[in-house]
């Protein structure tokens, strides 16, 4: 019988172009490194670019897991993962757009409890910006883990998403604050940003992970943190990422 009762971690964000999705690939590297097996699931069902992003393929998607269930059509969850590596699974978004629209969220609660189940970690990335799949995820979720960078107007919106957050009553969320997205967004300090956003930032991501050529990471399919060649500037910032990590998981 399997005991294992893993942990669900959702990442969320205000607007586009924050790193949610690297940071979303980069905690599943850093977890299979800490010898977690994890599963990817690419909540963001307009665009979903996990699996492309790590080019990797296959037949279902999270529609035909959630339609499968419905009409008692399911076996086990297996069949629906693509795998990456032997300890990092991911579940694809639709590859139609028109099926995003048929997703049916009376089946997350299922979806969220079985990867627990099966996985020591569960990421779940998500689209930007509140929708009803948004709250009902975050709803089932064990930590929100929010993504936002040193810009004006994402700062703006941070502030109106966690008085939503307030509003209903969810305790689970930790504000991390990514400043290797752009370099040149230096506009405000730690200081600043809490007294607008009326919330602590939990962690920085250092200007020390930018990279500059990113996308010829991204279009080689790698994760960025387990890709041995690339040295970061300072190996303290390494260990505070990977002490978040942990942290988020209680460990």
């Amino acid at each position: 019988m399997n005991n294992r009762k893993g942990k669900s971690i959702i990442l969320a964000s205000s607007k586009g172009g924050v790193g949610k999705t690297i940071l979303t690939m980069n905690l599943a590297g850093i977890y299979f490194e800490l010898g977690k097996k994890v599963l990817l699931i690419d909540m963001d069902i307009n665009k979903g670019t996990i699996a492309l992003n790590l080019n990797v393929k296959g037949s279902n998607t999270i529609f035909t897991l959630t339609e499968d269930l419905l009409n008692n059509r399911f076996d086990k969850l297996s069949n629906y993962v693509i795998k990456f590596n032997d300890n990092i699974d991911i579940i694809q978004a639709p590859k139609d757009p028109r099926d995003s629209l048929k997703i049916d969220s009376r089946t997350f609660e299922s979806i969220i409890t079985m990867a627990k189940n099966n996985y020591d970690i569960v990421l779940i990335d998500t689209p930007c910006g509140f929708d009803k799949n948004n709250i009902i995820l975050m709803d089932e979720a064990d930590v929100i883990l929010y993504v936002m960078t040193n810009d004006f107007m994402d700062i703006k919106n941070t502030k109106s998403f966690m008085s939503i957050i307030k509003e209903t009553n969810l305790e689970n969320v930790k504000l991390v604050l990514n400043n290797s997205r752009d370099l040149n967004l230096n506009y405000f300090s730690n200081f600043d940003i809490r007294n607008i956003i009326k919330k602590n930032i939990d962690y920085t991501i250092s200007e020390s992970f930018y990279i500059k050529n990113i996308t010829k990471y991204i279009l080689e399919g790698e994760i960025l943190i387990l890709n041995k060649n690339l040295t970061f500037k300072d190996k303290r910032d390494y260990k505070k990422l990977v002490n978040m990590a942990k942290e988020l998981i209680n460990e």
